[in-house]
């Protein structure tokens, strides 16, 4: 790649499932020239969904990661899902981009799921621009959509662009900056466009919201603001420039509107991308730490810079290992070795690729800047770094959600039983929100994962890529426990093994904390009673007690470890403190009172007004909670709590008491009392 750094342009697009994010990416590629044709989601042929699963249900599950040219501007762009379940795919995207697109339905504003992405890309400081898609839908409004960014997601959008009517009327968009109407040519299916003067009837509303732009652009930039001031003329050049640093800095969301399925508002928001968000240089650089002076360390992105690379996702494409990595400093070459300090371990590239969803170019080295797939590691995964021996760095790891939903599998056959172990470990490597765990009183395997779309998808990957048949047992809610009260334990381990003796004696106590405190641990006795050198050990054997919970077998949280008294003798080992304090915890458990927290999800119910009763006492059949109703164009928005445990095949009794026009979506919000 012989482009100057300058010029690239990292980004997302992000949004709630159905906003038309992956048909806006699609067009993006056919107008940069990099598909020949346009691929559409509800024919399946969509270039970035390339899994089966993506074409037969019309949905983004993985994201998928593509390189196009727009003008000067080299833009790597990472299509990520929308459905809440596979929100994973969007941290990691969000790990390592520079910007991001929010894709807004012009008839639903924002919706829950984009709360959601717009949080995660807020806790990384990614600007980000918005497009609000879908003008041409009967009940599309554009000024109710941008006012939803204002109020749900307390941004700062500032208009660019107006749209030229809307429903069956949409025709095209006013460029606020250039004061021109642009119009785009249906024969070309959009391809082509035409730039002219703004029609009459569009004359005031642009005057006036030309005036509002650069109210809002001087708001943010002192040399605008004095022109705006003194009315000076401003160049395009300045307002241009202006934007740009409020959007890098965050203080503004450019916003851009269009119909990504009628072909009109991609190419000006291309220019968008290359005119506003930022490159890998007007970034923060990425900061790490070193692995043995814990010095923090930062890297800036230039080509000769020492090492540092982020793998933010594996995939197991036709049961070979792929993984993806950012390069924030220095260069790579294929067949050279790179080193993982995580597991202090070389590992060699033996091949590096340029993406293009599922289909892949070979390069020969890539630089900082770029978004590669890697082939060739054997043991690094999602989340480490690669870096050189010589400056080893660990860049910071990411964090997922717990799993809230289990399900039982068993293998069919014999043979499937052999493939079965190989295949989660190939899934468990790719989704480090799913879990498997044996269950060792019935001997079943269980799956856990973010919701019943996630592991439905995870059983039908099993069957169509690896041919594994399981049998499934009925969906699982993934509890907690709690101790409702303090109490105390003894234990002393006394014992030879193998020849030699073994002893420790262990009082502890454990005390409930507030929700969400987490696990602590203490040691009051002195070294007289308990030598330091066993201290880790008996930390680690009360907490993997802990984790095994002891009512159901579901892991106990908020608790307080408090080691009061014990003691030693020759005999004593990290051995016997471990097993011996697994033993107290136990004891302590035994005598204390517990309980079970379970998972509460929030839900939020799109249905027409006159289905809102069926709705509601269905909802409260499950134990939900209305919270508030909203009234939305014959549309009424129903914000609720439920437990997950009452809310499996929700969908079907939607659909089924609103005659299929009932639409919902749910996404975890908190542990509580079962």
């Amino acid at each position: 790649m012989s482009k100057n750094i300058s010029q690239f342009r990292n980004i997302g697009i992000m949004a709630h499932i159905d906003a038309g994010k992956t048909t806006v990416t699609e067009r993006i590629l056919f107008y940069t020239g990099k598909s020949y044709k346009i691929g559409e989601v509800h024919d399946g042929e969509a270039v970035m969904d390339w899994m089966q699963d993506e074409q037969d249900r019309g949905i983004t599950i993985t994201s998928a990661v593509t390189t196009c040219e727009w003008k000067n501007s080299l833009i790597q762009i990472i299509d990520t899902p929308g459905h809440v379940d596979f929100t994973v795919e969007v941290e990691r995207a969000l790990r390592v981009l520079d910007g991001a697109i929010g894709v807004f339905c012009a008839v639903g504003g924002v919706e829950p799921q984009s709360e959601t992405v717009w949080r995660q890309a807020d806790r990384y400081s990614v600007p980000r621009m918005a497009f609000i898609n879908k003008m041409d839908r009967i009940g599309a409004d554009f000024f109710g959509a941008v006012n939803s960014i204002k109020k749900k997601l307390i941004a700062n959008p500032v208009i660019l662009q107006l749209p030229m009517g809307s429903e069956d009327r949409f025709a095209g968009v006013i460029d606020l900056i250039n004061m021109k109407q642009i119009t785009w040519d249906d024969e070309t299916k959009g391809a082509e466009y035409s730039i002219d003067d703004i029609a009459s009837e569009f004359e005031e509303i642009a005057d006036e919201y030309r005036e509002k732009l650069l109210e809002a652009v001087s708001e943010v930039n002192d040399e605008i603001m004095e022109k705006y001031l003194s009315e000076e003329d401003i160049s395009i050049e300045h307002i241009n420039k202006a934007i740009r640093k409020a959007t890098i800095s965050r203080q503004i969301v450019p916003v851009f509107c269009g119909s990504a399925l009628k072909n009109k508002g991609i190419q000006p928001l291309l220019d968008g991308i290359s005119l506003y968000l930022p490159s890998p240089q007007d970034v923060p650089p990425i900061k790490g730490v070193h692995p043995e002076t814990g010095e923090e360390l930062e890297f800036l992105p230039q080509k000769n810079g020492p090492l540092a690379a982020l793998i933010f996702k594996v995939s197991m494409i036709e049961g070979r290992k792929l993984s993806f990595a950012r390069i924030y400093s220095g260069r790579i070459e294929a067949g050279s070795e790179v080193f993982n300090p995580f597991l202090n371990k070389k590992e060699k590239l033996s091949r590096i690729l340029q993406m293009h969803a599922n289909k892949r170019e070979r390069l020969k080295e890539a630089s900082a800047g770029d978004i590669i797939g890697i082939v060739g590691l054997k043991d690094s995964g999602t989340g480490d770094t690669l870096c050189s021996q010589d400056y080893p760095v660990f860049l910071e790891k990411m964090e997922y959600a717990a799993p809230v939903i289990s399900i039982a599998i068993e293998p069919k056959t014999h043979a499937d039983q052999e493939k079965l172990e190989e295949v989660l470990e190939k899934f468990t490597m790719e989704d480090p929100t799913l879990k498997v765990r044996l269950d060792e009183e019935t001997g079943q395997t269980i799956l856990s994962g973010m919701g019943e779309l996630h592991l439905e998808i995870i059983i039908s990957r099993m069957l169509k890529e690896f041919k594994t048949n399981v049998n499934v047992g009925k969906p699982q809610v993934v509890y907690r426990e709690i101790l409702t009260s303090r109490s105390k334990g003894h234990a002393v381990f006394e014992r030879e093994i193998s020849g030699k003796g073994h002893f420790a004696d262990i009082y502890i106590c454990l005390e409930p904390l507030n929700r969400g405190d987490g696990i602590t641990f203490k040691c009051k006795p002195g070294n007289d009673k308990i030598p330091e050198q066993y201290i880790p050990a008996i930390e680690k054997g009360i907490r993997e007690t802990l984790e095994g919970g002891y009512l159901r077998g579901y892991p106990l949280v908020d608790v307080a470890i408090i080691i009061e008294d014990g003691g030693f003798d020759e005999r004593s080992s990290e051995l016997a403190f471990s097993v011996g304090a697994s033993m107290a915890c136990r004891n302590a458990l035994e005598n204390g009172a517990l309980g079970l927290l379970e998972p509460i999800m929030e839900v939020e119910i799109f249905v027409p007004d006159n289905y809102m009763g069926d709705a509601i006492s269905d909802l409260n059949a499950r134990g939900g909670k209305v919270e508030s109703i909203t009234s939305k164009m014959g549309i009424q928005v129903i914000k609720a709590v439920a437990p997950l445990a009452r809310m499996f095949g929700y969908s079907t009794a939607l659909r089924s008491v609103t005659q299929g026009r009932g639409t919902f979506s749910m996404k975890f919000s908190r542990f509580d009392k079962a």
